[in-house]
């Protein structure tokens, strides 16, 4: 028990500054990596620094609780001098010192290291968990980011796709009265005189549309004839230049409520690191998949070896029975072993040999533990908590392994997603990039175009978040069975 005690002691400052992280990340020691981030949370999160100070202070109960009890002087000084046979006795000390039963001072001394490692393995769940929680935190920061960077890519998309239809609604015979609104976005589509002379052709066209109408009311004219029978699927429909608008709105609004989500969320992560809110957060363009360093179906066993909480359960028993221990030997006598000093002065009427001499008497006490209830009530006390700590260990082991198949649920399903929409994604794009050159030469539909590019959007967001959810997953698994804690050799 002292060698591993002594064996935690001295990793501790290495427990202390290493991060739960995956090879290829731990691999970059960037200023603003995850790596970093969980290095900084190692130290400075308050949770985590409670947690050890909590241990240490428990380190501190060992010598106490392997100390014998402080001898105990008294002392007794006589006002007037008292007459013996021998001489005045002028004052009396006494030193005593109680000894526990044999082996009372180990169990003892062994509860409180039991205890010790137990706060130890709190610690380390604390550390972990806060290492979840950060790599969890920063994985969202990491989809809010992309879903902003798709959506601003998306814009820009509709920008050009808007352009494309202006000019071809611009060329193309009016097919609706009335003409489009220019939003400021889609008047800087077009430069100048351009935006100019497209706003005035379309307003052109809604006129001579007009002047034909009333040359004869009753008779439809030819422009109004092909609405009705449907138009060229080259040709933009004046709703379809409305809905094109709706959509980048949209996303321009959606753009924004991110952006207040990436903001709630420094605000959450910088909190781990005990930094200011406001601190920045990097996170990088892409995320490579994480791995786990074992088989899925080894995971399960090393919940049961590995995991922080089974640990210090298994301790808080163990300490249990030391306790037990520590109770018998309570019940049995403590010795003490004394010395009794007397001052003796001289006396004139006294004619013995022993006159003035000062008299030294050992002494031996022993305690009578006649009452046996309240050690009878710690007995039991020590039986009851011994079966609370099994049924708490049964009880965490269950939920453990709980929390083990919905991990891995999540895992397999963001790796079944990660493929689906990579594959989508390939092909949306390819069928995106195809439909703009078939609608640039008006062989498309700008419906069928907008229809295509949501599916796209939709396929990037998609993978962005499936890959996320991916990597938080495996975090998930590697918290459960506390793998890995990185090494020194890991962190090269």
């Amino acid at each position: 028990m002292k060698m591993k005690l002594k064996t935690y002691r001295i990793l501790l400052p290495a427990l202390t500054m290493a991060a739960w992280f995956t090879g290829h990340s731990g691999a970059q020691e960037l200023n603003d990596s995850l790596y970093k981030y969980l290095q900084i949370a190692a130290s400075a999160n308050p949770a985590v620094n409670q947690k050890f100070y909590e241990y240490r202070a428990a380190l501190q109960k060992i010598p106490q609780a392997g100390s014998i009890p402080d001898p105990e002087l008294s002392a007794g000084i006589f006002m007037k001098p008292m007459e013996l046979l021998s001489g005045n006795q002028a004052a009396d000390f006494r030193l005593m010192q109680m000894f526990p039963w044999f082996g009372v001072l180990k169990s003892a001394k062994d509860e409180m290291s039991l205890m010790a490692l137990s706060a130890y393995e709190s610690f380390r769940d604390t550390k972990l968990q806060v290492f979840y929680d950060v790599q969890l935190t920063w994985y969202a920061l990491y989809k809010i980011r992309k879903n902003i960077s798709i959506t601003e890519k998306n814009v820009e998309i509709l920008k050009t796709i808007e352009k494309l239809a202006l000019v071809s609604y611009r060329s193309a015979p009016a097919s609706a009265s009335g003409s489009l609104p220019l939003s400021p976005s889609s008047m800087g589509l077009l430069s100048g005189d351009a935006a100019m002379e497209s706003a005035s052709g379309m307003q052109t066209m809604g006129n001579n549309q007009v002047s034909q109408s009333r040359v004869n009311p009753m008779q439809p004219s030819g422009n109004m004839q092909q609405s009705s029978m449907g138009s060229d699927p080259g040709q933009p429909r004046l709703t379809d230049l409305y809905q094109l608008r709706i959509e980048s709105a949209e996303l321009q609004n959606l753009i924004e409520g991110l952006k207040d989500q990436d903001r709630t969320l420094i605000a959450r992560f910088n909190s781990y690191l005990n930094r200011h809110p406001e601190s920045p957060v990097f996170t990088p363009e892409s995320l490579s998949p994480d791995t786990l360093d074992i088989g899925l179906f080894s995971v399960s066993d090393n919940i049961l070896e590995r995991n922080p909480m089974l640990a210090m359960i298994d301790y808080e028993a163990r300490s249990v029975d030391a306790r037990k221990k520590m109770i018998k030997g309570m019940g049995f006598p403590m010795l003490g072993l004394g010395l009794d000093y007397s001052i003796i002065g001289k006396s004139g009427m006294s004619v013995s040999d022993m006159n003035g001499k000062d008299m030294v008497m050992p002494m031996i006490s022993v305690t009578l533990p006649i009452y046996r209830k309240k050690y009878n009530a710690m007995s039991a006390e020590a039986d009851f908590l011994k079966s609370a700590s099994l049924n708490k260990y049964a009880s965490t082991a269950s939920n453990l392994q709980t929390e083990y198949y919905s991990a891995l649920q999540q895992f397999q399903d963001a790796k079944r997603r990660v493929k689906l929409y990579n594959y989508q994604s390939q092909l949306a794009s390819l069928s995106l990039d195809i439909t703009i050159r078939s609608f640039s030469a008006s062989a498309a539909s700008l419906t069928d175009l907008l229809r295509i590019r949501q599916q796209t959007y939709d396929n990037e967001i998609r993978e962005s978040e499936a890959q996320a959810d991916l990597n938080s997953a495996v975090a998930l698994l590697k918290r459960l069975m506390a793998f890995p804690e990185l090494k020194e050799e890991q962190k090269q």
